[in-house]
């Protein structure tokens, strides 16, 4: 509601100026200083004070006087060191709330928007560093959907690449398996736990390159013993990070492999393209000779001659980012071609989730890609790699494309030395010393994210035990999980995209402070008040216009509905700066809000009939509010804390 009456003055300030001053320009809205100063703050005099040729205060005052009484909502204008101050009609507003009458509830979108993330190598299981890309893209999903935007979420599966291959060599090399035996091996429990460890091992091993040449360039020509075990292993592995995965309540709509990219000929036909625009070209001397390679200066100012980029090696084989430069001329539709695909899974809700194939054997009749804007989730350290992928779009003549290629970057996940100990990771004593420890899933240090979750989950049913030993297992099994995803969730959207998060298991589960467990609680304690409400008559029909703005007089409960009123103005930047922390911010804000709210006031115990309605309907849109941040967080309400 707040958002909507903000752009409805800042657009009735724009019609006043056109008509009255003809003057086109934007009119932007501030937060005063002060909440004494009303609720909105317009810089608009300041900025035309040099092309009207008069001081700002006299230009807001002329504002003020000739808009008076004519905003809906809007109870006075008020005129203050040339800033134009606005007050809202406080049970104006709180009726059009009351009344769920909020006539813009999203901008929308003109087109699709891709979202790609997580993008787990399947070769091994999932680790915490996934989870915050898998958890920050999800979000970012949410957010936009409710937007009313309409987003696709990819989830790229990178089949033929050297962590595959590194694994089908230990299987192949060093513990002698056959296709058959991986196969029966990948339909056992925790296969990916078992390729975790022998992932580790081979990436020690001197023969490891030699072993790797081999199996990748089988892999991708899709031939032969090796390339079958390739598949086992990477579909297997698969499944097992999609169930990680929805444990924290991330689904997906296409999973497209890059198996398919090369099979289907996509990179053939985006390395034709790059040749024709002699966008790349084969080098034939120095250390990249007999490889194709974009030169340094299409995605770099002032390169020098060792700053291009390989695309195509000497012996054949594509790099990751020839890959992917035609993997997203897909999403944009500017391929001229098309997986086929099947369904893999549907997701509990019936949200089907699809997988590309080769082939139209048994294909199912939908589609994908085709999108307007394309973010890509991937970590900071790969921008060097994002700006070559959007240097190969404008190469080949897309420069809105590549403009709209958004590489949605976030830093890496460690975890504090405490939690390590917690967890049983044997550290030196310098490590211990550090504020975080980094992991590496090639030297075995790291943990695995089912591991994590199970141990959130372990310690958060010792709490929820604690309180409520009066309940079933199976609620409190319920309850102990929603804590332990909410905590781990908001622990990683907290932070900004450009921080590096230290993780650490007491500081999320905890209860108080800016944590995941606080924000539930806060919204557990709005619902039992409202469950006490009860059989109570309908207090809505109560509540006048006049009750409201007469009760609203009250400056702390005013602040209050604005500050629970606010959700349409945060998400919207948040979307537009792409930084979820800014919505776990105000979540938790939210949370501190209604902890005042509640020890303050009363509610059911209030006297006073008309403040008491009052009271429960602030209660009742604090509840919503508070469960659309947390929806859009990913985060569920327990039934009990």
């Amino acid at each position: 509601m707040f958002h909507s009456l903000e752009r409805s003055i800042s657009r009735a300030v724009a019609n006043h100026l056109s008509t009255v001053f003809s003057v086109d320009a934007p009119v932007t809205t501030e937060q005063p200083k002060q909440s004494s100063f009303g609720e909105l703050a317009l810089p608009v005099a300041f900025q035309l004070a040099r092309q009207l040729r008069k001081a700002p205060p006299l230009i807001a005052r002329e504002l003020a006087d000739g808009l008076a009484g004519k905003i809906e909502g809007v109870a006075a204008l008020e005129v203050a060191s040339g800033y134009l101050n606005v007050r809202f009609d406080r049970g104006w507003f709180a009726r059009r709330i009351l009344d769920g009458i909020d006539a813009e509830a999203g901008p929308g979108a003109s087109g699709k928007t891709i979202v790609e993330h997580t993008n787990i190598n399947p070769n091994k299981a999932a680790h915490i560093g996934h989870l915050r890309n898998a958890i920050l893209g999800d979000t970012f999903v949410r957010m936009m959907r409710a937007q009313g935007v309409s987003v696709e979420v990819q989830n790229y599966i990178d089949n033929t690449g050297v962590q595959v291959a590194d694994v089908v060599a230990g299987f192949h090399f060093v513990e002698k398996k056959s296709p058959a035996e991986v196969a029966a091996l990948a339909r056992q429990p925790r296969f990916d736990y078992y390729c975790w460890d022998l992932y580790s091992r081979v990436a020690q091993m001197e023969q490891v390159k030699g072993w790797r040449a081999e199996t990748l360039h089988s892999i991708e020509s899709g031939e032969g013993e090796l390339a079958a075990m390739g598949h086992v292993v990477a579909d297997a592995i698969v499944d097992c990070h999609l169930n990680t995965m929805l444990r924290l309540g991330i689904e997906y709509d296409v999973l497209p492999r890059e198996s398919e990219i090369l099979h289907l000929k996509f990179w053939a036909s985006c390395f034709e393209q790059l040749k024709a625009r002699k966008a790349i070209y084969l080098e034939t001397e120095g250390k990249n000779a007999g490889c194709w390679v974009m030169p340094g200066a299409a995605f770099k100012e002032n390169a020098a001659e060792e700053d291009s980029k390989v695309i195509v090696r000497s012996n054949g084989t594509v790099t990751y980012v020839g890959k992917d430069i035609a993997y997203q001329l897909w999403k944009f539709g500017l391929l001229g071609k098309d997986f086929f695909y099947r369904q893999l899974r549907a997701y509990p809700d019936g949200h089907p989730c699809y997988v590309s194939q080769s082939s139209a054997e048994g294909a199912e009749t939908v589609s994908f890609g085709g999108g307007e804007s394309v973010y890509n989730v991937i970590d900071s350290r790969q921008s060097y790699l994002q700006d070559v992928v959007a240097a190969g779009l404008r190469a080949l003549g897309y420069p809105d494309q590549a403009r709209r290629s958004v590489h949605f970057s976030y830093e890496m996940v460690a975890l504090s030395p405490r939690t390590c100990v917690e967890l049983g990771l044997e550290l030196s004593e310098e490590d211990k010393a550090k504020s975080y420890v980094e992991m590496s899933g090639r030297k075995g240090l790291g943990v695995k994210a089912d591991d994590l979750i199970d141990q959130l989950i372990e310690r958060a049913r010792i709490e929820v035990d604690s309180r409520h030993a009066d309940q079933d297992a199976g609620s409190r099994a319920g309850v102990a999980a929603a804590i332990a995803v909410g905590a781990l969730r908001y622990f990683l959207l907290k932070f900004t995209r450009t921080s590096v998060i230290a993780f650490d298991l007491q500081e999320a589960l905890s209860f108080e402070g800016e944590t995941g467990p606080y924000v539930q609680y806060a919204a557990v304690r709005a619902r039992n008040i409202l469950r006490k409400v009860g059989d109570l008559p309908d207090f809505r029909a109560a509540l006048s216009e006049e009750t409201l703005r007469e009760v609203l007089a009250t400056e702390d409960l005013w602040q209050l509905l604005l500050d629970i009123s606010r959700l349409d103005s945060v998400l919207a930047a948040a979307v537009s700066s792409g930084e979820p922390a800014a919505l776990a911010k105000y979540a938790f804000q939210l949370a501190q809000a209604f902890s005042r709210f509640y020890h303050d006031y009363r509610v059911l115990d209030e006297p006073d009939a008309g403040r008491r309605n009052v009271l429960i309907w602030m209660t009742e849109h604090f509840a919503r509010q508070l469960e659309r941040t947390l929806h859009m967080l990913g985060i569920a309400v327990p039934e009990y804390m």
